[in-house]
C-alpha cells in the first residue's frame, strides 16, 4: 500500500470533486478548500475543480422547502443556485489569489466528439494561463437524456479529458467503509468495493457511496488514481498527495483503456444491445475478434449506423460496448447470417470501437 500512497505524491494534474453535502455542511469549508488547493497549485501541480452544491444553493435562494422532483423547477433551482455557488467560489480563491473561471457542461458536450475535444482545449489553456477551472452541469438546460447521472460521474469523464493522474472524491465520509471501518486500498473494484457501496440517503446529493465506487472504477481504468476522503478534515488535501494513509485509494487498473475506447465505454449512451452466443464472446473476449454477424443472435432497441451498443450473452451479462457498423434494423436481418465472401460484408462491430468490460 505504502507504493500505491507514493505514487500520489507525483500526480501532476489532479481533478478534485466536492458533493453538495460538504459545502452545505460548513460556510467555511469553501475557503479552507481554496487555500489546500492554493498549496497544491504553488507545488507545481494543476487542479480542475467539480464542484456541486448549485441545485442545493437555488432551493435555498428561491425559497423551496425541499429539493423539487420536477425537471423545470430543478433547471430554475440550478439557474439560481448557479450564480451564488460561483460568487462563492470566486470570494474564497480571491483570498489566496487564484483566478477561477466557470465551465459548464452538459453530457451531450462530452458526447459529441468535436464538441469534447474543444472542451478538452478549452480546459488545458485555462490551466496553461494559470487559471482553476470550475465544472459543474449545466443543470439548466439538462433533461434525463443529456444528463451525467450526477457529478461523481462528471468528474470520471473528466479525467480522460484532461489526463489527469489522480481524482479526490472529497464527501462527508472518511471512505469506503467495512461496517465501521474504513478500507484503505481497493485493487480490485468489483472484488472488494462494490459490495460495501450503498446509495445516497442525505437528501442533499445525487451520488452515494455506489456512485464514488463507479467513478472510481471509470477513472481508473483511464489510468488515474482515486481517493475517496473526507472534505470536512482540514489538510485532508495535503495529506493524501504526501502519501497519508487518508481516505480509500482505489489503484490504477492494471488493464488502462486509451481515451477513445473510455469515451466510447463511460461517455456514450447505449442506443441498444446485441445478444450474442457462445461463440462470439469466446471470440471477442478471449481471441479479440471483431463481431460478426453469425455470432448475432438477438438485437434490442432501435439504434443507428455509429450508434453506441451494449453487447451481453445469453444470461443478459454485459460483455463489452462497441459503436455499430449497422442499423437495428440491418443487424437484425443479417443475425446468424455467415459472410459469403469477405468477413467485412458482415461486420458489425469492429475490434477497433469494441471495448471489453467485466
Amino acid at each position: 500500500m505504502a507504493d500505491a500512497r507514493s505514487q500520489l505524491a507525483r500526480a501532476r494534474r489532479i481533478v478534485l470533486k466536492i458533493g453538495s453535502k460538504t459545502l452545505s455542511q460548513d460556510r467555511e469549508a469553501m475557503r479552507r478548500i481554496a487555500g489546500e488547493i492554493h498549496a497544491l497549485t504553488s507545488s507545481g501541480r494543476e487542479v480542475v475543480l467539480v464542484s456541486s452544491g448549485a441545485i442545493a444553493l437555488g432551493v435555498a435562494k428561491l425559497g423551496m422547502r425541499a429539493r423539487p422532483r420536477e425537471i423545470a423547477r430543478l433547471q430554475a433551482a440550478a439557474a439560481a443556485g448557479q450564480t451564488v455557488l460561483m460568487n462563492r467560489w470566486e470570494a474564497a480563491f480571491s483570498t489566496v489569489g487564484v483566478t477561477v473561471a466557470q465551465v459548464l457542461l452538459t453530457h451531450a458536450d462530452l458526447a459529441d466528439r468535436a464538441r469534447a475535444n474543444n472542451a478538452r482545449l478549452a480546459l488545458s489553456a485555462l490551466l496553461a494561463e494559470g487559471a482553476l477551472p470550475i465544472i459543474n452541469e449545466n443543470d439548466t438546460v439538462a433533461i434525463d437524456e443529456i444528463k451525467f447521472g450526477d457529478n461523481d460521474q462528471l468528474a470520471s469523464m473528466v479525467v480522460p479529458l484532461v489526463d489527469a493522474e489522480l481524482l479526490v472524491l472529497l464527501s462527508d465520509v472518511e471512505g469506503l467503509l467495512d461496517g465501521a471501518r474504513r478500507v484503505p486500498l481497493v485493487v480490485d473494484v468489483e472484488r472488494e468495493a462494490r459490495p460495501l457501496a450503498g446509495k445516497s440517503t442525505s437528501g442533499v446529493g445525487t451520488g452515494g457511496m455506489a456512485s464514488k465506487v463507479e467513478a472510481a472504477r471509470r477513472a481508473t481504468l483511464a489510468g488515474a488514481s482515486v481517493v475517496v476522503a473526507d472534505g470536512r478534515v482540514a489538510g485532508v488535501l495535503g495529506a493524501l498527495v504526501s502519501g497519508a494513509d487518508v481516505g480509500t485509494l482505489f489503484a490504477p487498473s492494471p488493464r488502462r483503456i486509451g481515451a477513445r475506447r473510455h469515451w466510447i465505454a463511460f461517455t456514450l449512451r447505449p442506443r441498444g444491445a446485441l445478444v450474442l452466443d457462445p461463440g462470439a464472446v469466446d471470440a471477442l473476449s478471449r481471441r479479440g475478434k471483431s463481431l460478426l454477424a453469425v455470432g448475432v443472435l438477438g438485437v434490442r432497441g432501435d439504434f443507428r449506423r455509429g450508434d453506441a451498443v451494449t453487447i451481453v450473452d445469453v444470461n443478459g451479462r454485459e460483455v463489452a460496448r462497441g459503436l455499430t457498423r449497422l442499423s437495428a434494423s440491418d443487424a437484425a436481418a443479417m443475425a446468424g447470417r455467415h459472410a459469403a465472401g469477405d468477413d467485412d460484408d458482415t461486420l458489425v462491430v469492429h475490434r477497433d470501437d469494441l471495448v471489453l468490460l467485466g
